[in-house]
């Protein structure tokens, strides 16, 4: 490491992003952009679980121009060698539908001095980059702003994966360091593919059009059994806890935000997306039925309303319960008729209006997306990686920060039984897992279990804070 980058340490970045506007930042801080189609962008992947390996997958499909992996990191060696695996065996057919991403198996080098095992791993895995090159951060959401503010302090490109924070404290450090991305004109991709659904677009533009008339009403379901890790026993004896929390992420509230918002942040900002704003408050509910020994923070359901400022709402349902009725999917309701957002899942999104409040009435079909949809999540590599060749305006860290800010305002108001503002949860104080950046495996987990071995939950109507 040379000595400018020694001198720019991340505990002074830091504390830069928290003492300075972006008008003090001035030229010289910004990265080499890559010129168009003319250099090799190379990738360090941070977190190399699914949704990390499958980004890799996406990054290294972006035709125009040499894209390179070079370093992989991950908390747990595992996940390293199984993501570098798959990528070198590239089975490949990514989320969604359309067309399989390809690439060619010399866009990995990433021999094995450069994946790196560790909570510190992330800074190594970046080191391996110059600036203008891209680092994607794919690690439980808790990690996000420490992994972006050393991205930034190394001048590089991002994209990072919802949800980007989980509590009021972390979205305001993650909107002063979106300021700091801007003014460095780094180029920020978030994961929420499905604002770049050309399904979804059609759909949008319609709606300002009127085609539906003025919206009333949207609602938003994920319903189905039990995916990922929401659910939890009690660690091993002998486990490193903190370790355990990390790898169990959805189980726990500061490493996650819980299943709400790392499961419903999607279907949420789709439904705002077509509103064309944000909600000013919310009020819900949830239930946490009985699952055994199981340990974890999380409801298994939700029922939130959310509010806009004209007072049109947002229902949101969801449930992790096995063998309950299932469906995943938004709709939008409007004077004039309806609209389906999304079918199933997030793609394809089979978008449509209907003059009526009838969905699925074939009678009353309006208009309909053609079959088959570009795939979204290629899409958003496609776009993020020409912006950057091309020096293209590309920076959705603000707006993933605010649609991250809305899942844990529904969140907030389901597990306190309050109604709750949007200003509100953007200024609560109760920060979930205070001085991530500085943690080492050796820590103590930022949640304890009690006597019983049980992690606090949350209890409507008697604690004001979620746990």
């Amino acid at each position: 490491m040379d000595g400018a980058r020694k001198a720019n340490t991340r505990r002074g970045f830091l504390s830069l992003a928290g003492r300075v506007g972006p008008a003090a930042l001035t030229a010289d801080l910004l990265p080499r952009i890559h010129a168009a189609g003319s250099d090799t962008i190379r990738v360090a992947l941070v977190g190399c679980g699914g949704r990390g390996t499958g980004a890799a997958v996406n990054a290294l499909s972006v035709k125009g121009g040499p894209v390179k992996l070079v370093a992989m990191a991950d908390v747990f060696e595992a996940r390293v060698n199984r993501s570098y695996r798959a990528l070198l065996d590239h089975p490949a057919q990514g989320p969604g539908g359309g067309e399989p991403p390809t690439f060619d198996a010399s866009r990995i080098d990433v021999p094995e001095e450069r994946r790196f095992v560790g909570l510190s791993s992330y800074r190594d895995a970046m080191d391996c980059l110059s600036p203008g090159d891209l680092a994607i951060l794919a690690s439980p959401p808790a990690f996000r702003w420490p992994h972006f503010a050393y991205a930034l302090d190394q001048g590089l490109h991002v994209f990072m994966e919802k949800a980007v924070t989980v509590d009021g404290p972390t979205t305001r450090r993650m909107l002063r360091l979106a300021e700091v991305s801007e003014a460095r004109n780094l180029k920020v991709g978030v994961g929420l593919m499905c604002r770049h659904c050309v399904a979804r677009q059609a759909l949008y533009d319609r709606i300002r059009d009127g085609l539906v008339g003025e919206l009333v009403h949207l609602r938003a379901y994920r319903m189905h059994g039990v995916v990922g890790l929401p659910f939890s026993p009690a660690p091993p004896a002998g486990a490193n806890e903190l370790l355990y929390q990390v790898e169990r992420f959805h189980s726990f509230l500061w490493a996650s935000g819980g299943l709400y918002s790392d499961f419903y942040i999607h279907n949420i900002d789709e439904c705002c997306w077509m509103k064309d704003a944000w909600p000013v408050r919310a009020q819900g509910m949830g239930g946490r039925h009985d699952r055994g020994e199981n340990v974890d923070q999380n409801f298994d359901s939700y029922s939130v309303e959310y509010t806009f400022a004209d007072d049109t709402t947002l229902l949101v349902k969801g449930r992790s319960i096995e063998g309950c009725y299932g469906e995943f999917a938004s709709y939008a309701h409007g004077t004039k008729g309806s609209a389906v957002i999304s079918t199933s899942a997030h793609t394809p999104a089979r978008c449509r209006i209907y003059r009526s409040q009838r969905i699925d009435q074939e009678t009353d079909l309006l208009w309909e997306f053609p079959q088959p949809e570009p795939n979204p999540y290629q899409l958003e590599f496609d776009y993020l990686i020409d912006a950057i060749r091309r020096d293209k305006p590309f920076n959705e860290a603000r707006r993933g920060a605010e649609a991250s800010l809305v899942a844990s305002l529904g969140r907030m108001a389901a597990h306190t039984g309050r109604l709750v503002t949007y200003e509100e949860i953007l200024n609560d104080r109760h920060e979930f897992a205070p001085g991530l950046n500085e943690l080492t495996e050796y820590s103590p987990a930022p949640v304890q279990a009690d006597a019983s071995g049980r992690y606090p939950v949350p209890e409507p109507g008697v604690k004001m804070r979620e746990y």
